[in-house]
């Protein structure tokens, strides 16, 4: 009827709507505003930049490209390859200390993990299986680091500098561009520790940090080896190369609480095990099994719903926790039969969950070997042949290893310059902070992924990152959608978020008298969500706009400028899909 009452083919092109002569009774409001000329869902080009290609950058990718229009999105990797700590850290043992299934995008479904717990190399080529299944490649640029951004205000972009260091750590060129956005995906342990002990540069025996491991494993067979940490890293590498030395010694300078298979052991029942079965591997019948899609998604179902439960572990003096320093301490005293002397040196008096768990099989069975010394005198230096102890003991080394961790004091090595001139790292002095973990007041259009208050201790991190990626690319979407030209969270938000950080720490474990990569030297917690992982997903599920300060791109003080001219693309077009409302259409569900 349309079509006969006007002559227009609903296929051809509409008149455009500003060659219309208005009717001359209507009387217009004289008023200092332009009636715009573009339309709703015209959006502008956008130039997303994001440092880091690990599990941050990956989901950063995906869901911008899928949820983006008109979309100029790269990432800056500086190592030679994806993965970010997965990739660095190449030691032997290296492990997630979440079970595997639950360690990949809630989208992804690689069932014929290994082990309960994967190592390194299979995260690695999980991560890799990704970027090619969704072919990400085009837009990772490989061996650039970023050295330097600054925004600019009138412009309303970042000017970043980003080096190419080719297939060596040297300088080949420097790129310089802006962008419109710019995300800074480099996580918290990525900037290896090396240890301020005194005469570490005169060891001539074999050293090499776990973050920068360069040792292979026939240069540890039959030899003395000394390792410094007993963090993850450190409890890793111990349990991997002990069977290979001849001595080892393991230089903890904590307690800490070992709890091999922790959590899955019901999730092992689905399997037909016996719970108490501390194999690790996975049988090739229940890799069979795992196959089938549907008893992988239940299996799947079960571990990430057995994970969220251990939320009450960091509330101290809770329940949970109470049965839970009592079960770990009878398990750890039980392995540490054949030394129970370690068991003083090792069981901690702070509660479970103060410093991250991870899962130590065959870490304590090492310790209690006779070719073993847990030492926890304090190292006074270290020699050309080995360590000293401050109480004059000394250790002859062929190897040594620094488990010594990583720099997490959030101190970037680039500098990053907000408005008026303030350097990142000054505005994070004495300590890191960041609105709801994903923006800085003063720095407009930056976005962190897993920035301070990014962590989970008692869960996967992955559903985090999926988390904050939807959360800032909304965030982007409002930019894009509402010609926005910044966004930047208000000063006091930032101060409202501080203050509920502040008040909701003191009734948990991570209180307690423990050195943990999440906390300042003060004791004040950084890098932890307060709260479950459940509670941060629904936190993050709707940012709160009025949390925030804007600015438009059009010289107008008409906020609703952005509805443009009436009409859609498509509709000026009359190109594409014109009924796009009824595809995948959100049924309510029929009571029964």
């Amino acid at each position: 009827m349309f079509s006969a009452l006007t002559g227009w083919s609903v296929r051809g092109k509409a008149t455009d709507v500003n060659t219309i002569t208005p009717n001359p009774a209507v009387t217009l409001l004289q008023e200092d505003y332009r009636a715009p000329e573009f339309n709703i869902d015209d959006y502008r080009p956008l130039k997303v930049r994001c440092i880091g290609a690990g599990f941050s950058g990956i989901i950063c990718a995906l869901r911008f490209r899928q949820k983006i229009p008109n979309l100029d999105f790269q990432i800056y990797e500086k190592q030679a390859g994806v993965g970010g700590t997965w990739y660095a850290n190449k030691y032997p043992g290296v492990a997630c200390d979440v079970p595997s299934h639950c360690y990949q995008y809630s989208f992804e479904d690689h069932t014929q993990w290994s082990k309960f717990y994967s190592c390194g190399a299979e995260i690695q080529a999980s991560i890799e299986r990704v970027v090619d299944k969704y072919k990400l490649r085009d837009c990772i640029r490989l061996q650039h680091e970023l050295t330097y951004a600054k925004w600019d205000e009138r412009s309303g972009k970042w000017t970043i500098r980003v080096r190419y260091t080719g297939n060596g750590n040297k300088q080949v060129a420097e790129i310089e561009e802006t962008c419109d956005i710019l995300v800074l995906g480099v996580g918290s342990l990525c900037r290896w520790n090396w240890p301020k002990i005194e005469g570490l540069k005169d060891f001539k025996g074999l050293l090499a940090h776990t973050a920068d491991y360069t040792i292979d494993d026939k240069d540890v067979e039959g030899k003395r080896v000394g390792v410094i940490g007993n963090g993850s890293s450190g409890i890793q590498v111990v349990a991997a190369v002990h069977p290979k030395v001849k001595t080892l010694v393991n230089y903890g300078r904590q307690k800490t609480w070992i709890a091999p298979d922790f959590g899955i052991t019901e999730t092992k029942a689905q399997l037909g095990r016996d719970p108490s079965d501390t194999n690790q591997n996975f049988t090739p019948e229940e890799l069979e099994r795992l196959k089938n899609p549907e008893f992988a998604k239940k299996f799947r179902h079960a571990l990430e719903h057995d994970i969220n439960v251990f939320h009450m572990l960091s509330i101290r003096n809770s329940e949970m926790q109470k049965q839970a320093k009592a079960q770990f301490e009878a398990e750890m005293k039980s392995h540490l039969a054949n030394k129970p002397e370690l068991a003083e040196k090792m069981i901690p008096d702070f509660s479970v969950f103060c410093r991250r768990l991870t899962p130590g099989n065959g870490y304590l069975e090492a310790l209690c070997s006779n070719n073993t010394t847990y030492e926890t005198t304090p190292i006074k230096r270290i020699t050309r042949t080995g360590v000293e102890l401050k109480d004059g003991r000394r250790n002859d080394l062929d190897v040594l290893i620094l488990a010594t961790g990583f720099d997490v004091s959030y101190r970037y090595p680039f500098d990053v310059f907000g408005r008026n001139n303030i350097k990142l790292n000054d505005r994070w002095s004495p300590r890191a902070e960041a609105y709801m973990s994903i923006a800085v007041d003063g720095f407009p259009n930056m976005f962190l992924m897993y920035g301070p208050g990014s962590g989970l201790n008692t869960n996967s991190t992955i559903s985090m990152l999926e988390t904050q990626a939807m959360y800032i690319v909304k965030c982007v979407a409002k930019l894009q959608r509402e010609r926005l030209k910044a966004m930047t969270p208000k000063k006091e938000a930032m101060d409202d978020w501080m203050q509920h950080m502040r008040h909701y720490f003191p009734k948990t474990v991570y209180m307690d008298k423990c050195k943990a990569w999440y906390t300042s030297d003060d004791g004040t917690v950084v890098g932890l969500w307060p709260g479950s992982n459940l509670h941060a997903m629904k936190a993050l599920e709707n940012p709160r706009w009025e949390d925030y300060e804007y600015e438009r791109i059009d010289k107008t003080k008409n906020r609703l400028y952005w509805l443009g001219d009436g009409q859609t693309v498509n509709e000026k077009n009359m190109t594409g899909d014109l009924a796009w409302y009824l595809n995948d259409v959100d049924a309510p569900p029929v009571p029964a």
